[in-house]
């Protein structure tokens, strides 16, 4: 079905006038809250849930992937290649402009500007506000949905983006980095100087928000948020985890070496073993950045995956 049949097939199956009633509450509400009437009433010019969305919230796939299958599916040497490629243009604006003001390390920010959106090729083309609305009255996260809509509506009145070009993923991810808008009102960043925080068409504002996201996750210049490790199949997997954290030392001790087999040059240092796939797969030892990494997407694969393409890229 087209999308624009689909969309209006909603007004049926949800129920058109209690939608109606439902944008006329959040347009009271947004003013009352201090936004402006024009902005307000731009933004919700809405007619009916859009069927896409709910069909993509109700319908997500599940995917139970090893760490191996993982890896494969996304670190593919076309992403590699292309993340190379996105560095070796964009260097001199992630070095000189970002990197000047945020001490964090630039693979993590291509790691994770590859993983989002593959270096701004894909930003979804769904229209963040109609996404939110739609969700927030549908019902299964409303009250998730419902904030971010109202952080979105003060995005919108803030001049930084219009209606029309604020779009995202069909759950309200918007842009290169794929900020939600209470990410955005917290961490985007204006630095190329036009007064808009850009994350769908300003790399330097792209790079910059997402730097500062890592920056205020915890992110600490100068060290490595990991590496990959060698662990002996008998140390048990209940000893292993990102919560398990051991001075290297004593993971020595356990028998974990660095690839090819050297020990560890800082001892003190503490760390925590991950093996994903259970003895026999790869394992690597994460410190204080991986943590960081994890904020932006709470899970071990994706924070791997993006510690180990910025290796790759940087």
């Amino acid at each position: 079905m087209p999308a624009r049949a689909a969309h209006h097939a909603a007004a049926s199956a949800t129920g058109g006038g209690d939608y109606a009633t439902f944008l006329a509450t959040v347009r009271r509400d947004a003013i009352r809250q201090g936004l402006t009437a024009d902005a307000v009433t731009r933004a919700l010019a809405l007619s009916a849930p859009n069927m896409q969305v709910i069909q993509r919230d109700r319908n997500q796939p599940e995917f139970h992937l090893t760490w191996a299958q993982y890896r494969d599916r996304v670190l593919t040497q076309r992403k590699i290649a292309d993340g190379r490629a996105a560095f070796a243009q964009q260097r001199a604006i992630l070095e000189q402009q970002v990197l000047t003001r945020y001490d964090v390390a630039a693979g993590a920010v291509m790691g994770i500007w590859g993983l989002e959106s593959g270096y701004g090729a894909m930003t979804g083309k769904f229209a963040v506000v109609d996404a939110l609305c739609t969700l927030a009255f549908e019902g299964r996260r409303a009250k998730f949905f419902h904030d971010e809509l109202f952080h979105a509506l003060a995005i919108l009145n803030a001049g930084d983006i219009t209606p029309e070009l604020m779009t995202g993923s069909y759950a309200g991810a918007m842009g290169q980095p794929q900020f939600m808008p209470s990410a955005y009102v917290k961490y985007a960043v204006d630095i190329d100087g036009d007064g808009r925080r850009d994350i769908w068409h300003s790399i330097p504002d792209v790079f910059g928000s997402i730097a500062n996201y890592l920056a205020g996750s915890g992110w600490v210049g100068g060290e490595s948020w990991g590496q990959q490790v060698i662990v002996p199949d008998t140390v048990a997997q209940s000893a292993l985890g990102r919560t398990q954290t051991r001075t290297l030392a004593e993971w020595m001790a356990m028998g974990v070496r660095q690839m090819g087999g050297a020990p560890f040059e800082r001892p003190a240092d503490t760390g925590a073993v991950l093996r994903p796939d259970g003895p026999g797969g790869e394992a690597f030892m994460v410190y204080r950045n991986f943590a960081a990494i994890r904020r932006y997407n709470p899970s071990d694969f994706y924070a791997l995956a993006v510690g180990l393409l910025g290796n790759e890229i940087a």
